[in-house]
């Protein structure tokens, strides 16, 4: 046992995280080998650079848009804070900084998290700095988070989206919303209790989809564990809303810890809703403003332009107008002739392909012979029509299945190829692999009834 004290009190100092219990899961998640848990949280890398090479950017270019973003000097009408935290330079050249958490600036291991540009509040690229958590890897663990969350509690969940933190941020600016933050301790008893009846509740979900952009991580993911630190987690489950701050922060607007019921957490979070109204308000207002401002001064240029260009255009027109003109009579007088010839095609064609299947259905009438007289050895066929007009003749009952569809084709009601003969009890379809058959061998002797179904 003391040996595990040991081993808790040195990792606490190693990594300057405070909560006993958060350091316990860590430790045993690794199996309490330090090097191991330690270097999973500072992801020592001798190529990072020094925390000297670490600078806080200030916002010097006004952006197009900066979405939602706490005014300054304006806080909601609620308890908040600035969640900001100093980097430093923890056991040589494992280097575990804690940077601000913010609009573009959260640092581990002498490096940024995530360029402002990103987020538009500063400048992207930063010479000498390395992302903490790439896009593809911030996304592949929000992803696997909504997918474990998913398969032990259901589909019925908060609408978190799967990408890392500062984007989930970037994202509530652009809808103008709040950011809720659930961080999942999987090991902690509470934890599985809380997200079946009260994560999951129908009523707390469609409240969170509707109203909030939801973010969600492991603790025991790089991002997740970064974030509880940044947040001061002490208790779980952890919730929290948060809003972009001026001076590249969060705002923590709220934080509830420990169990609570879903009506618990739809008044805390109502009521958050309610006190930052104005700020969500003012935040639109403005956006729409600037936008309608950039439109103004684009109908402006343009409409300048356009009396500069009057007079050449004027003339250019005129002439396009009267050579259109010449181009649409010299078309429609085209069109006119290749109309009228087709047409007289058209004709000529329809009259040489009726004089074909008239020709056609007086031979098929012919190749039937004469309609025999009734007898032992002549099958009487009836044939009923879509329209419900019934024809009937007699056949010798050595005739085939395609004499019928000769005799059928005669009659000039239907186009060749486009029906087939069936009959109703029982349903036989006399198909192309039938016409060979005698009426006899068909069972249609010595009557049968038959119908044109279309194909």
């Amino acid at each position: 046992m003391g040996d595990v004290a040991d081993k808790l009190a040195y990792f606490q100092a190693i990594t300057g995280l405070q909560d006993p219990d958060l350091c316990t899961e860590i430790l045993s998640a690794h199996g309490w080998d330090l090097e191991s848990a330690i270097s999973s949280i500072t992801g020592a890398d001798a190529r990072r650079p020094s925390s000297s090479g670490v600078a806080t950017t200030s916002v010097n270019q006004e952006p197009q848009d900066l979405g939602l973003v706490l005014p300054h000097n304006e806080p909601p009408g609620l308890a908040w804070k600035i969640i900001t935290l100093p980097f430093s330079i923890i056991s040589g050249s494992l280097g575990l900084i804690s940077g601000a958490i913010g609009f573009g600036m959260w640092a581990a291991s002498g490096v940024l998290s995530y360029s402002l540009g990103m987020i538009g509040l500063g400048n992207q690229g930063r010479a000498g700095t390395t992302p903490l958590v790439s896009v593809s890897q911030s996304a592949a663990e929000a992803m696997e988070f909504v997918s474990s969350f998913e398969r032990e509690f259901g589909r019925t969940r908060p609408n978190f989206v799967e990408e890392g933190f500062m984007d989930a941020l970037q994202r509530s600016r652009r809808e103008y919303k709040l950011l809720f933050v659930y961080l999942h301790s999987p090991e902690h008893p509470d934890v599985p209790v809380f997200c079946e009846r009260t994560l999951c509740n129908e009523m707390l979900t469609a409240f969170l989809n509707e109203n909030f952009v939801s973010w969600g991580a492991s603790v025991k993911a790089s991002e997740g564990f970064k974030m509880s630190n940044s947040l001061k987690a002490s208790r779980y489950p952890f919730c929290a809303v948060v809003m972009a701050a001026t001076n590249q922060r969060i705002a923590l607007l709220q934080q509830v810890e420990g169990p609570k019921s879903p009506e618990e957490i739809v008044t805390i979070l109502q009521r958050v809703l309610d006190e930052s109204a104005p700020v969500l308000v003012t935040a639109r207002l403005e956006a729409e403003e600037r936008r309608n401002s950039i439109r103004l001064r684009e109908e402006q240029d343009a409409a300048y332009q356009a009396a500069l260009e009057a007079d050449q255009a004027r003339e250019r027109q005129r002439k396009e107008e009267q050579e259109r003109l010449e181009r649409e009579a010299a078309e429609a007088e085209r069109k006119r002739k290749e109309e009228e010839e087709a047409r007289e095609r058209a004709l000529q064609e329809a009259a040489e392909r009726e004089a074909a299947l008239a020709k056609l259905r007086e031979e098929k009438a012919l190749s039937l012979g004469a309609e025999p007289e009734k007898g032992p050895d002549v099958t009487q066929v009836l044939v009923r029509f879509p329209s419900g007009e019934r024809k009937g003749r007699r056949f010798h009952c050595s005739a085939t299945i395609q004499s019928l569809y000769d005799y059928v084709d005669s009659l000039g009601y239907l186009e060749f190829n486009s029906y087939s003969l069936v009959t109703n009890f029982p349903r036989n379809v006399y198909g192309q692999e039938k016409l060979s058959l005698s009426l006899q061998e068909a069972g249609l002797h010595p009557q049968a009834s038959l119908f044109v179904e279309l194909k």
